[in-house]
């Protein structure tokens, strides 16, 4: 039987356009979805940290789902389902199953620092809702640390299926790969596209692609491909715009680069605020550079 896996390939995980009221632009919002799928990615993450999904009413949170599953389709559309409680997470996995997602994104627990009890306990509730589940590994914001050995009894007892790893620790590819052959792997941050891809990626979590789809999507399939000619000389013309999705100011960078390349970034929520003029100025320079070289 062959299982289908709509988390592998391309996902990138959506910007969401605010108007300068700070409003969600759903038209907007669905015309970028659609135009991302144009351009060569296979499907969207909506509600990620980059879509700003903890800044986000309900009502809004859910509205971004289904615009998003109207725009390219529910197979196409993995929403993250991350909340402080269990019970709030799965009420959003049963959310985007009821929607028609393909699959949810999960963090582990966040708003402390959990034991690995709790992070069992809290995919296996996940996991109730039915839909395929994504574990996230973000120990760096979430001070909880989706271990390979962890990931593997995740896997073991049916709770997930694929992981985005975000540690920046590439070695860990390997030992998951030991573990858990059946789990995928998912690049989860950007500036570490190749090393995932050589140890054997599914797929990748992508912010960058926002503004960059086709020469990211070129990018990830030489990599993937095993054609490192094409893919080292793609990402050492990319890293310098790549590196900006593991750094703080990740939302504002990716955005000012979509308004760089002529597609619609805008402002972010508060508590985050616009790029400091430096870092600014860095972002759009490395983007210009990209767009010279015919990377838009």
């Amino acid at each position: 039987m062959t299982v289908h896996r709509p988390w592998r390939g391309v996902l990138v995980a959506t910007a969401l356009p605010l108007t300068a009221d700070l409003a969600v632009d759903y038209d907007k919002f669905a015309e970028h979805c659609a135009w991302l799928v144009e351009q060569g990615c296979d499907g969207v993450v909506p509600n990620g940290s980059l879509g700003e999904y903890q800044v986000l009413t309900p009502e809004e949170r859910a509205k971004v789902v289904e615009t998003a599953v109207s725009a390219v389709g529910g197979a196409r559309v993995m929403p993250g389902v991350a909340a402080y409680g269990s019970a709030e997470a799965r009420r959003w996995a049963d959310q985007a199953r009821d929607a028609g997602c393909g699959a949810v994104m999960l963090l582990p627990p966040n708003a402390y620092r959990a034991d690995e009890r709790s992070v069992r306990a809290h995919y296996a509730e996940v996991a109730k809702a039915g839909v395929p589940v994504v574990a996230y590994n973000n120990p760096i914001d979430t001070k909880v640390d989706l271990v390979p050995e962890l990931l593997a009894a995740l896997h073991g007892e049916g709770y997930i299926h694929a992981v985005k790893e975000f540690s920046g620790d590439v070695r860990r590819a390997y030992r998951l790969a030991e573990l858990a052959p059946e789990l995928d792997l998912l690049i989860g941050a950007d500036d570490v596209l190749l090393e995932l891809a050589v140890a054997g990626a599914k797929g990748w979590v992508a912010g960058y692609p926002n503004a960059l789809p086709a020469a990211s999507v070129e990018l990830y399939q030489a990599a993937v491909d095993g054609d490192l000619a094409t893919a080292t000389q793609r990402y050492r013309q990319l890293h310098p715009l790549l590196r900006w999705d593991s750094r703080v100011e990740f939302v504002q960078a990716i955005k000012v680069s979509m308004d760089v390349v002529g597609r619609y970034g805008g402002p972010v929520r508060p508590p985050r605020v616009p790029l400091l003029p430096e870092q600014e100025t860095a972002v759009r320079a490395a983007t210009e550079k990209a767009v010279a070289a015919g990377l838009a």
